[in-house]
């Protein structure tokens, strides 16, 4: 969403509250928005002035990756598969908006696609495997810019407009964690929105072709407030987190529940702070915002606190470990459970 670019996030410096996080170092002061973490070693993080980072180590060292051109781009998002393949989506107005592959650890890479239209603004990037993939957009003319690749990026095809329901009056989606979409399995994909009347999920069982709608009792109907991350355990249970981001310390209305694929969705009354990212680890969710990170070990239903730093984003592996990301380079490893 492009009002987001233009938000100042307040950087708190207090104690680390938890041995369960574990600051690492990187030497840039980017502020971070993309985190992906591909296995116990392997994570890659992005932001700011087109800055890139990466570990093969869990972390004990981050390389900066140099993006030919990127000093003006903003990448809110990155999705990689391992060491050697990932993907690139920086956020803006018209052609600030792109994509960009590496399939050589980051030596190299290649524009996919880049925005064409100054009504363009992209948000997030998602993929069920390493050909397969969509990205999600602002509306245009009243409805989300969605794009599909199957054929690793090479093509980025838009979806007929005519398979999506209308957006409401002032919704869009926010350029936040890079997981305001995410995929789950071989063709579920899910988006969350805000800035309208209600904050709602859109779900699609088949790749994009078609899509439902649904809504949620997260805090909307501002245009900073509404759904900022999404994160299914499965092709049943998920939850949604958000808020209203210039109320970072507000509780209510920020965290709900479903366990029938999005159709509804039950609310956690006052369970965290306005929170702009939420992951699943092996045996626990955690979620992350500008005023701290919290830890739910029973599905959600209850949370506790885990530190008070400022983070942006969220990203586990399957084998359990994950990190944090956020800004002023600040980076925090979780180690698996």
């Amino acid at each position: 969403m492009r009002f987001h670019l233009a938000l100042s996030l307040v950087l708190l410096n207090l104690p680390i509250a938890s041995g369960q996080i574990q600051p690492q170092k990187i030497a840039t002061s980017a502020d971070f928005r993309g985190l992906c973490a591909v296995d116990r070693n392997t994570a890659w993080v992005s932001g700011t002035k087109g800055t890139v980072g990466k570990t093969i180590d869990a972390g004990k060292t981050w390389n900066l990756i140099s993006v030919p051109d990127s000093e003006i781009l903003d990448f809110r998002d990155v999705k990689a598969f391992d060491a050697q393949t990932a993907y690139l989506m920086s956020a803006g107005i018209g052609d600030l908006s792109r994509i960009y592959k590496t399939t050589d650890g980051g030596v190299t890479w290649k524009l996919q696609w880049k925005a064409s239209r100054k009504e363009d603004f992209l948000d997030a990037l998602g993929f069920w495997d390493d050909e397969n993939g969509i990205a999600l957009g602002d509306p245009v003319g009243g409805k989300f810019q969605l794009l599909v690749t199957s054929d690793g990026g090479r093509h980025w095809q838009p979806i007929d407009s005519k398979n999506l329901p209308e957006a409401l009056s002032g919704e869009g989606a926010f350029a936040a964690s890079g997981t305001c979409l995410i995929t789950q399995g071989k063709n579920e994909a899910w988006f969350g929105t805000g800035s309208a009347k209600f904050a709602r999920v859109f779900h699609s069982s088949d790749r994009g072709k078609t899509w439902t709608v649904s809504e949620t009792p997260i805090t909307a109907a501002v245009e900073s407030a509404g759904i900022f991350s999404l994160a299914f355990r499965n092709s049943k249970n998920g939850i949604v987190v958000g808020g209203d981001y210039r109320k970072p310390n507000g509780t209510g209305s920020t965290v709900a529940l479903t366990d029938d694929g999005g159709k509804t969705w039950k609310l956690v009354k006052d369970a965290v702070t306005f929170r702009s990212a939420v992951g699943y680890g092996s045996n626990r969710i955690i979620v992350a915002g500008t005023s701290g990170a919290d830890v739910s070990v029973d599905q959600g239903r209850t949370w506790k606190s885990l530190d008070l730093e400022n983070y942006n984003s969220v990203s586990f592996a399957k084998s359990g470990e994950g990190w944090l990301a956020g800004p002023k380079g600040r980076i925090a490893y979780l180690p698996a459970q």
